[in-house]
């Protein structure tokens, strides 16, 4: 007789974190502060709770993300809604902090020449900036996401090893980071790797992961198979750094909320409202968003 082996439960609803309004745009063209405004009103009405809206980097080295403050401002305080800020610095926590954010996210790479070429710093140096900034927001009680880049490989060393991977996700828990989330940056993981780390580092973390090699929706349910529960994602598929050539963009928020509305898994968002943010982005961007369910719809869509 063949053998059946038992699918793991899936959970009953998971929380995304909606990184379209600033992942997604920072290597695009500029957008304005009003256009940013209306994109992130869009999401609001799909749903979202947890948005990822600006960051306080230098206008010179990411222009698209200039303003920061003032789509803050604009965005104002919806009730229920986390809105989480991007601070590459002491300097930018203090921005970030100023203008009233709920979160902020900080980045570290797991691959030295990656962290060097993002951030202009060693891993040791960022190590030490995140403390920092870990205690700036302390103060405030503002929780720290520390996110780690090229988490499932590196272009330019190749693996990482899980074991490494969990040193520094210790060092920056130790550093006063309130949360993990590993980046698959340039589109390296794969579920047997994903599988490799969560046997290592368990899944009390976030995943964020992109489509660089057609494996990000995979990799979204293999997470939810290992007993993830967190997972950023961005409105119409966009993103991607510009600081590592080839990557392209995260997986598409109304692409993993339809597959979780199939699954019977809750996220708290409408896939058909998400469809109208991202093609209002594609309007504002100039061109096609990299999603097809945007295009190509839900498998049952609204009459």
């Amino acid at each position: 007789m063949t053998s059946v082996r038992a699918v793991p439960a899936l959970p009953d609803r998971i929380t995304i974190r909606e990184v379209g309004a600033r992942d997604g745009l920072q290597a695009e063209s500029p957008l304005t502060v009003d256009q940013r405004v209306d994109l992130i009103d869009a999401l609001l009405t799909a749903g979202v709770t947890h948005l990822e809206v600006a960051a306080f980097v230098s206008p010179t080295a990411v222009p698209s993300m200039a303003g920061a403050a003032d789509v803050v401002a604009a965005v104002g305080r919806p009730e229920g809604v986390v809105r989480t800020a991007l601070v590459p610095n002491v300097r930018g926590a203090e921005m970030a902090l100023a203008a009233g954010i709920d979160e902020l996210t900080v980045t570290i790479s797991a691959s030295a020449t990656y962290n060097q070429r993002n951030v202009k710093m060693t891993i040791d140096e960022s190590v030490e900036q995140i403390g920092a900034m870990a205690a700036l927001a302390a103060a405030a009680g503002v929780p720290v996401d520390a996110v780690v880049s090229c988490a499932f490989g590196s272009p330019y060393e190749g693996d990482v090893q899980p074991a490494d991977l969990a040193l520094l996700a210790e060092r920056l828990r130790a550093e006063g980071a309130t949360a993990i989330t590993l980046a698959d940056t340039t589109g390296m993981a794969t579920p047997r790797r994903l599988r490799d780390v969560f046997d290592v580092l368990g899944t009390d973390l976030g995943l964020h992961l992109h489509e660089t090699r057609g494996t990000g929706l995979v990799n979204v349910y293999a997470g939810l198979l290992a007993g993830v529960r967190r997972f950023d994602t961005s409105v119409g598929g966009l993103g991607g750094s510009p600081f590592a050539a080839g990557a392209a963009g995260n997986v598409a928020t109304e692409e993993v909320v339809a597959l979780c509305d199939d699954l019977g898994i809750s996220t708290g968002l409408g896939v058909e409202a998400l469809i109208d943010a991202a093609l209002l982005v594609e309007g504002f961007i100039g061109h096609p968003v990299p999603s097809r369910v945007a295009h190509a719809g839900p498998r049952t869509r609204r009459s």
